[in-house]
């Protein structure tokens, strides 16, 4: 029977080596969406118009969410002065979402706590297995958006 100090790890298979540590890092991010006042759905928003202004169609399939839900979601947001909705440029017919400059500084905050609590997550593993982790991160991400018909790797940036 392993002691405490034994670093051996658990014998997990991966699906449940992901679902616990989903279950770690989403805990970090519901504490720190708490303290910000904010709902963790509110969070994603915000983490997803990071670095993107979606469509409110692109939005729900990125937030794997149906439109009522998402545009429930973004009006919250709007009334908080976090989000805007603008018509687009390229299919008057579309409406995008981007942040305001209070989103953006809610989101830079959040995200700042954020990854500082996964860094000392991370820590524990050698420089060489964080980067196979993000290497594999985005692999799985990127593969699990084009089979939602998303290309992560060209979002559109938004106006600065």
């Amino acid at each position: 029977m392993p002691g405490p100090d034994d670093q051996t790890p658990p014998d997990l298979s991966a699906v449940d080596a992901l679902a616990q540590l989903s279950f770690v890092v989403q805990g970090k991010l519901e504490r720190r969406a708490s303290a910000a006042g904010v709902s963790l759905s509110l969070t994603r928003l915000l983490g997803i118009l990071r670095d993107r202004r979606p469509t409110m169609q692109e939005l729900a399939g990125l937030m794997e969410l149906d439109k009522s839900s998402v545009t429930g979601l973004v009006e919250r947001a709007e009334r908080r002065g976090f989000t805007v909705r603008t018509r687009s440029p390229r299919d008057g017919r579309s409406v995008l979402v981007e942040l305001t400059d209070e989103g953006r500084a809610q989101v830079t905050q959040l995200a700042s706590e954020f990854e500082g609590d996964v860094e000392g997550l991370l820590h524990a593993l050698p420089r060489a297995d964080r980067a196979e982790l993000r290497t594999l991160a985005e692999r799985l991400l990127t593969a699990h958006a084009g089979a939602l018909g998303i290309d992560l790797l060209a979002p559109e940036r938004p106006r600065r």
